[in-house]
């Protein structure tokens, strides 16, 4: 691969023979040019494009679909946001129950999880009881103040502060 240098020689060579244009100026030309005399590489909206989708991250496709599948899979009301109203109690030792009470906690199937905002992603113990009620087991953490959070197939939801203590 030659290199591109503009020397005092080389600029005479072009003076000369204006012609003949130095190649890494043909390539620089050629590329700079190229994507406006060449189709798009964009597909158009609505093409199939193999390697995009799941296989783009090196997931499998589900192949089509099953109408069995489709039955049984759970329909979650996303435009219901879920909200916490009580949790009692509102203080409690690491390992004690407590219940969480609120509304649109959704179905068992939508109901993603507890955490505590103060145990970080620790994986925390829970019983979906209905759609209004959840058991929690506080984790073992530090005496002090943390949050206690839901996830829900309507969204996410804070409780007001509660209270951990000693053991």
């Amino acid at each position: 691969m030659s290199r591109c240098r503009i020397s005092s020689l080389l600029s005479k060579k072009v003076l000369m023979y204006p012609y003949r244009l130095p190649s890494c100026i043909v390539i620089t030309c050629s590329l700079v040019l190229m994507p406006f005399f060449t189709p798009s590489l964009y597909a158009e909206a609505g093409a199939i494009v193999d390697g995009a989708g799941f296989t783009l991250y090196e997931l499998e496709s589900i192949q089509g679909s099953d109408q069995s599948v489709i039955e049984k899979d759970p329909v979650c009301d996303r435009s219901k946001r879920p909200k916490i109203l009580t949790v009692d109690p509102d203080e409690a030792k690491p390992g004690q129950h407590i219940a969480i009470k609120g509304e649109n906690f959704g179905t068992k199937e939508c109901f993603h999880g507890v955490a505590f905002s103060a145990a970080g992603p620790a994986k925390i113990e829970y019983r979906f009881v209905n759609e209004t009620t959840i058991e929690a087991t506080v984790p073992d953490l530090k005496p002090g103040m943390s949050f206690i959070d839901i996830v829900a197939g309507g969204g996410n939801a804070r409780s007001k502060a509660f209270l951990i203590l000693a053991r």
